[in-house]
């Protein structure tokens, strides 16, 4: 009897899933040709992405080969703009799907930055390197931002007012930043350099005994604070100007300009 009913249940199962899938079927193998689809096209932009980067990567490569700062400096650039970026028909679709399948994008864009900037700066042209170094440090606050802005610190340390160092290493001159260090010796250096002496040394001996500090730094610290304990920096008025030679005497026509010594008997 238990059999009877078992086949009776079957065969009312069997019937619900055909009834089930004659209705649905159409809608489910849609559904798992779009989800093929999906998966194969994550698949594909990753890979696109990951060609991206090795085009990024031989271009910054073949930059960093060029002695010639200038060129360097035009090479870094045009990487910096087209870094990361798709150029062909599928651009749009690359752009929208970018954030997704690569999250954390294309660093090249802001490590050739970096290098232009150094390259602008070795080339003389210093006011574009800070402004570049400037750019970099207020699109990014990360590792590569605070580089960025302590180079421009340290280009316009000996010039630059203390007020403007100061805005520009704010976001490192913070308590439980590991970066504070490395800003408060700029700041140090720009009071010596403004003839703040004693601000100066108190400066140099307190990173001197900042634990935060790496040991060059607090090397050159305390090289620092000695010179400046030291009396030197201070202001002990102006050198005496060289004094002028006297003219040579000129010789008159038969006239010798010395006269012979007499011959001893």
């Amino acid at each position: 009897m238990s059999d009877i009913f078992r086949e009776v249940e079957e065969d009312v199962r069997r019937e619900r899933l055909e009834k089930f899938w004659k209705r649905y079927s159409a809608l489910l193998i849609t559904l798992g040709a779009l989800l093929l689809a999906g998966v194969g096209g994550w698949q594909l932009m990753k890979r696109h992405g990951a060609t991206i980067a090795v085009r990024d990567s031989e271009a910054f490569a073949g930059a960093q080969r060029i002695t010639n700062p200038t060129e360097a400096a035009k090479a870094f650039g045009t990487l910096a703009q087209n870094a990361g970026r798709e150029t062909s028909m599928f651009a749009p679709l690359y752009k929208t799907l970018r954030p997704v399948t690569n999250p954390g994008g294309n660093g090249y864009a802001l490590v050739a930055k970096m290098a232009q900037a150094g390259a602008l700066f070795a080339s003389g042209q210093l006011k574009s390197a800070v402004d570049l170094y400037r750019e970099v440090g207020q699109s990014d606050d990360g590792e590569i931002g605070r580089a960025a802005r302590l180079r421009a610190a340290w280009i316009i340390a000996s010039t630059a007012p203390r007020k403007e160092l100061e805005d520009l290493l704010a976001p490192l001159n913070t308590d439980g930043n590991t970066w504070q260090p490395l800003a408060r010796e700029i700041l140090a250096f720009s009071d010596y350099r403004a003839s703040r002496i004693k601000q100066a040394a108190d400066g140099y001996r307190a990173l001197v005994e900042d634990e935060r500090s790496p040991q060059a730094l607090r090397n050159r610290a305390r090289a620092m604070a000695a010179f400046l304990d030291g009396d030197a920096g201070s202001d002990f008025g102006a050198v005496p100007p060289t004094a002028t030679p006297a003219p040579a005497p000129t010789a008159l026509p038969g006239v010798p300009l010395s006269t012979p010594a007499a011959a001893t008997p």
